[in-house]
């Protein structure tokens, strides 16, 4: 198992305080009226997509969710335009034409958050075929969430993925719900990582809020995938600690105590910061000073976005044709 070092443990601390200063944010600004579209937030699931994406690399590939902001700030991803992309604006990385749930830059290897349930996962799928096919070291990792393992493009990317070798790995973030149907309302299985032998791969259960877990598990995976080892299923068991969508106060399928309960015992930063004070000698004030200087460079991004001009009429047919195709 792969131990991070003090210096990787302060970056995925870093990583997962921007994830939740922009989601609490987006939250803030969405909820006041600035932000157009929807809006899904992926406060409390931090730890999956920092521990998974610190072993890759900036060529690697991954895939992404409704639930994305997580997933791409992971990556490498950059607040800024982000923000942007947010508030609809020309500077946002798919000029204000994606919102939240389309963001995508081929230039870190986002192939794009995506609003249809599991349909990051061939596209992972083919990501890393192209890279096999290419000789190249390259990986892919698609984020999913339970529900999309009962759809037919998981199983039959998987097989294919399997049958092929694919350096790709994909994680399932089991928040425990599809929506507002409890895991065990719509699977009989308990243990998503049993689908994996179905498909002679090694399926892996880890706790999702705790990023040094995840940190270890993915580098196997990561490696495995890297190596031609071939594909692997990650089942992190994770909890999303706000509604499915902004609008939902998600009080019709889970009660308040039981938030309340995993907020206290399985915030994944709150988690990670014990590590840091309690086994790394890192002070609360330094902590506290990462803090806030993250906090300044959220509102520089703020400021970006708010100040960045919207897209003219005339651009809307602007990067939908490839090359010289006109309409």
């Amino acid at each position: 198992m792969s131990k991070p070092t003090k210096e990787q443990m302060l970056f995925m601390y870093r990583k997962m305080v921007e994830i939740r200063q922009f989601e609490e944010a987006a939250g803030t600004l969405y909820q006041s009226g600035q932000l157009p579209g929807f809006l899904h937030l992926y406060i409390g699931e931090e730890a999956t997509a920092v521990g998974v994406c610190a072993h890759l690399n900036d060529d690697d590939y991954i895939t992404s969710t409704h639930r994305g902001h997580g997933h791409l700030i992971a990556k490498g991803g950059k607040r800024d335009r982000m923000m942007a992309e947010l508030f609809a604006r020309t500077t946002g990385y798919c000029k204000g034409k994606g919102g939240s749930m389309h963001i995508a830059d081929k230039e870190t290897g986002i192939l794009g958050a995506n609003g249809v349930v599991g349909a990051g996962i061939p596209l992972a799928a083919g990501a890393a075929l192209s890279a096999k096919i290419r000789g190249t070291a390259q990986i892919a990792v698609s984020f999913f969430g339970d529900g999309a393992t009962n759809q037919g493009v998981f199983h039959e990317t998987l097989n294919l993925a399997a049958v092929w070798e694919l350096p790709v790995v994909f994680v399932c973030e089991n928040n425990r719900f599809g929506m507002g149907t409890p895991q065990h309302e719509h699977q009989r299985v308990e243990d998503i990582a049993v689908r994996a032998p179905a498909y002679d791969i090694p399926g892996v259960t880890v706790d999702g809020n705790d990023v040094l877990k995840v940190y270890a598990e993915a580098h196997e995976a990561v490696i495995r995938a890297r190596e031609g080892g071939g594909p692997t299923l990650l089942n992190c068991d994770t909890y999303r600690f706000r509604g499915h969508h902004i609008g939902d106060p998600g009080t019709s399928y889970r009660d308040r105590e039981e938030v309340q309960e995993q907020e206290r015992q399985r915030d994944p930063i709150r988690r990670l910061a014990q590590v840091l004070t309690e086994d790394e000698d890192v002070k609360q004030e330094e902590l506290e000073s990462l803090e806030a200087e993250l906090a300044n460079e959220l509102e520089e991004a703020l400021e970006f976005a708010q100040n960045s001009p919207e897209p003219l009429p005339e651009d809307a047919l602007d990067d939908v044709y490839a090359g010289d195709i006109q309409p």
